[in-house]
């Protein structure tokens, strides 16, 4: 697997902008050649509120938390983490009990309260295969890169890799990767249902069906950036978060989305994910959804042979 990750990911590189690696970035390890080095990262004293503005803002599904005095890694906030508070998980406890379901004070809570930590990451030394393996084998979507004084100095995503991949896996189909065993919701759920599916499934996006045909798709970035609107919150009637919960998933939906089609390359596919900046499509055929591919699918199951 290491073999044939390297030799792909190495591939894909001497094609691309990452061609233009210089010798320091080579001594540090293959990873360095992907990682982002520029890494936004926020204090664990930021509210929730700002984190999810960060995320919108820049198009992150994750937040390094580090020291601002020392920049050492103290955690990690995801998009999950966050969909997770507003209703999809244990940490709704914040906003319903240590806040009494007040939810415009329990979104200013320092992002600390929500934050994984003991955060899984590796050193500049790592090799492209063994971080793989390491996401694969963690089921995360992300590490943070961090040197021998635990500062931070970058950060490698699922995203990189299936980047990385567009235009070499020429041979592999769609329907050799793709899930078909969809959970899909519907235009009339509610916010606070659509989270707990996600949270729950570890899904990040759900396609939405009305009457058997595909008619959108919500993502968990679509969720953060509802709770983000100023439009929102100005249409509150009160300061309940189960009042915001029962909102329709119609509200945020994307009903313009990309789709692929089964016989498609994973190497188009992939480039379709640079393209449009996503990381996920439904497959559709004969304008049926037959199943959903992500970069996850793509790790899991190509560079896991």
């Amino acid at each position: 697997m290491k073999d044939k990750s390297t030799k792909n990911l190495r591939k894909s590189m001497n094609r691309g902008s990452v061609e233009r690696v210089t010798k320091v970035a080579e001594k540090e390890g293959d990873i360095m050649h992907l990682a982002k080095k520029d890494v936004i990262s926020i204090p664990q004293t930021t509210s929730i509120k700002e984190a999810a503005e960060v995320m919108i803002g820049h198009e992150f599904r994750r937040l390094p938390v580090t020291d601002p005095g020392s920049n050492k890694l103290l955690g990690i906030v995801t998009a999950m983490d966050i969909l997770d508070f507003f209703g999809g998980g244990s940490k709704f406890d914040i906003i319903e009990k240590k806040h009494n379901d007040n939810f415009l004070a329990a979104i200013n809570e320092p992002v600390k309260s929500i934050m994984t930590k003991g955060v899984i990451s590796i050193s500049p030394k790592y090799s492209i295969g063994d971080s793989v393996d390491l996401m694969i084998e963690n089921g995360i979507g992300s590490l943070p890169v961090v040197d021998k004084d635990e500062k931070l100095v970058g950060i490698v995503t699922e995203r990189d890799f299936a980047l990385a991949l567009a235009g070499v896996l020429m041979t592999e189909l769609v329907e050799d990767v793709m899930v078909e065993d969809v959970i899909t919701t519907t235009p009339g759920t509610p916010i606070e249902s659509c989270s707990k599916i996600m949270v729950r499934n570890n899904l990040r996006r759900i396609p939405v069906v009305e009457e058997g045909k595909l008619t959108g798709i919500v993502t968990s970035t679509d969720i953060l950036r509802f709770f983000g609107d100023k439009n929102m919150f100005a249409s509150m009637t009160s300061t309940s978060g189960l009042d915001v919960l029962k909102r329709k998933i119609s509200e945020i939906m994307q009903p313009n989305i990309s789709v692929i089609e089964p016989k498609v390359r994973l190497g188009d596919l992939c480039e379709l994910f640079a393209e449009k900046n996503i990381g996920g499509v439904p497959v559709v055929k004969d304008d049926e959804l037959v199943g959903i591919i992500t970069e996850r699918d793509i790790l899991n199951t190509v560079l896991k042979k």
